[in-house]
């Protein structure tokens, strides 16, 4: 990408940060799994990243990122996540609730000036 070319200007990026017990780690994932294999199939999509802590002290061992072409999209990925999740009978509250994850999730917007 050139220096000229921003249509990175307009992108939204998912982050979502997880502590995820140790006993959990195994259905936290086989769930993540299975909605980013939703995301990435929705227009707009542009890549995604699945991340466990390796080292270091930060509080969160899991982290996903997944970037949007634009906010504009996002409703419509909202959906289709929220249809998926009630067609397989997941609640994610009730995850995080039964086996004790904790979250910190947002969109975040590239900083394009210097």
């Amino acid at each position: 990408m050139s220096k000229t070319d921003h249509s990175f200007e307009n992108y939204i990026y998912r982050v979502d940060k997880f502590v995820v017990p140790a006993a959990a780690r195994r259905e936290f994932l086989d769930r993540v799994r299975q909605t980013h294999d939703i995301l990435r199939r929705q227009i707009g999509f542009i890549r995604d990243l699945i991340l466990e802590q390796s080292t270091g002290p930060g509080e969160f061992n899991f982290v996903t990122l997944v970037e949007w072409q634009n906010a504009a999209v996002l409703a419509d990925v909202r959906a289709a996540v929220a249809a998926f999740h009630k067609e397989i009978a997941f609640d994610p509250q009730e995850l995080f609730t039964r086996v004790g994850i904790k979250a910190d999730v947002g969109n975040y917007a590239r900083i394009t000036e210097t």
